[in-house]
């Protein structure tokens, strides 16, 4: 099996993102449960901003997706979200006491890896 090539993990990483995105706002509680836990999914509250977080992820996916025929402009895309990604591993280790351990370190393990991966592949890019 060979390396992925840059533009591959780009888009690998975004339709992800958007895949994530879309199930977000279809089922927020269901997804959220795993991360936040389902005493805390079940809110209402959780519900909306989960939404708002489904929606900023479809957004940045598509976006992403869209500019992969540029290489520069992919590049700054991918670096966007993996800003984006950085600071979700950052939020959920802020709050890491109010959430549930496995969804910590799910959250801290696929963002974190996708904020890394996505850095090094926008750099190929360029």
């Amino acid at each position: 099996m060979g390396r992925i090539g840059p533009r591959r993990g780009v888009w690998l990483i975004a339709a992800g993102r958007v895949a994530l995105g879309l199930a977000v706002l279809v089922a927020p509680e269901q997804v959220t449960a795993r991360w936040l836990g389902e005493d805390n999914a079940a809110l209402p509250v959780v519900g909306d901003l989960a939404r708002s977080l489904g929606a900023r992820d479809l957004a940045l996916g598509v976006i992403t997706l869209r500019a992969l025929g540029d290489p520069v402009s992919a590049a700054r895309a991918q670096r966007l979200c993996a800003l984006v990604d950085a600071a979700d591993v950052l939020a959920t280790v802020i709050a890491r006491k109010s959430l549930p351990r496995k969804g910590v370190h799910g959250t801290v393990a696929i963002a974190g890896a996708a904020a890394g991966a996505g850095l090094y592949w926008a750099r190929e890019l360029a």
